[in-house]
């Protein structure tokens, strides 16, 4: 009988090792090999890459080391294990632009551009915000995640405002804030469709998707607290554009992909968004005029419609109330501009 399950590799052993990716599996999982799971999980990983990895001894589950062919069930913890740190430690400050809308001794208040990454991660290890941020400004205060200066963050194709803790307690401050959801933070979003309601709230537990890992998904039901975490978003109409909606969106909480989750769960998917499939035409004809228009907003706009244009706290030294503010960025704007007389045409 085949032992999948390497025991030479007691847990006094990986003392010397670094965590790169951990994972607990679903409760309601049937089996699956280990090197197909890891490849739902991790984006950009292939066969062949995971596969070197378990036979070099990296893929660890329940703190034994494991062959490829491993069948992981519900509850199994599954690591992987190598002897350098992951990238995403290993910081170097780059000279990179960062647009600062405000500093002082406590924060600073960043606009980043789209196709910006905040952080590096996997197939993200430089050209971040967080490797300018540590060029342009010495010993930022390190969060839980030893991420300097981090309180939170928007996706990289997202568009926007950001706050960044200068000092430890600013950091502590900040965080607090976001835990205790008093910031305001206020998106502007393009979607597919004519949102009915003037104003609407979106609620629902967001967690990983189970067929689909590189989403996000609202989960519903009697276990849903079990598969997700709450979320609450609220929008408002802004402007009518005919197969699409101009929206404002308020956070109430944080969750990563809020927005992009909670519009797709209504019906009304981000504008070009490709994660969740809004670079398809999802509402109007495919009438070879219309799909030449839309395929120029897409070139025009080659990201989600989405962009952090508010952003208010409390300041966490002088207890002020600050709030900013950024404009739609061009690309943004072209296309809501592009729609509206798209919209107006089709009127008349």
């Amino acid at each position: 009988m085949t032992n999948d399950i390497d025991s030479v590799d007691p847990l006094d052993q990986q003392d010397d090792l670094h965590e790169h990716y951990r994972f607990v599996v679903d409760k309601g999982q049937q089996p699956l090999r280990v090197d197909k799971f890891l490849m739902n999980r991790i984006e950009h990983a292939t066969r062949n890459k995971i596969q070197k990895a378990a036979k070099e001894g990296h893929i660890y589950v329940n703190d034994q080391s494991v062959k490829s062919n491993y069948k992981v069930k519900g509850k199994d913890i599954v690591r992987v294990l190598f002897t350098h740190p992951p990238h995403e430690f290993l910081l170097v400050p780059q000279e990179i632009p960062i647009d600062i809308v405000y500093e002082d001794d406590s924060v600073v208040v960043v606009n980043k551009p789209a196709g910006m990454v905040v952080h590096p991660g996997h197939g993200n290890y430089q050209d971040t915000l967080i490797n300018g941020l540590i060029f342009h400004f010495e010993h930022l205060p390190e969060n839980q995640n030893n991420r300097p200066g981090l309180v939170h963050r928007i996706d990289k194709d997202t568009s926007g405002l950001l706050v960044v803790a200068k000092t430890e307690q600013a950091m502590t401050h900040l965080a607090q804030q976001f835990f205790d959801k008093s910031t305001q933070r206020e998106y502007i979003a393009i979607v597919w469709g004519n949102v009915e309601d003037d104003k609407g709230t979106v609620e629902g537990y967001i967690g990983r998707h189970p067929k689909n890992r590189l989403q996000n998904t609202v989960f519903e039901g009697e276990d849903a607290h079990l598969k997700g975490k709450p979320a609450v978003t609220h929008y408002e109409v802004i402007e009518r554009l005919g197969y699409v909606t101009l929206i404002r969106c308020i956070l109430e909480t944080g969750r990563t992909h809020q927005i992009r989750v909670h519009m797709k769960h209504i019906g009304h998917t981000l504008f070009n968004d490709e994660r969740y499939g809004g670079n398809e035409i999802l509402k109007g004809t495919h009438f070879t005029k219309y799909k030449q228009f839309v395929d120029n907003c897409f070139k025009i706009l080659p990201r989600q419609a989405l962009h952090a244009k508010t952003l208010g706290f409390v300041h966490p030294k002088t207890q002020e109330l600050m709030h900013f503010d950024a404009p739609l960025p061009q690309d943004l704007d072209a296309a809501i501009d592009k729609w509206r007389n798209y919209a107006k045409s089709s009127q008349n």
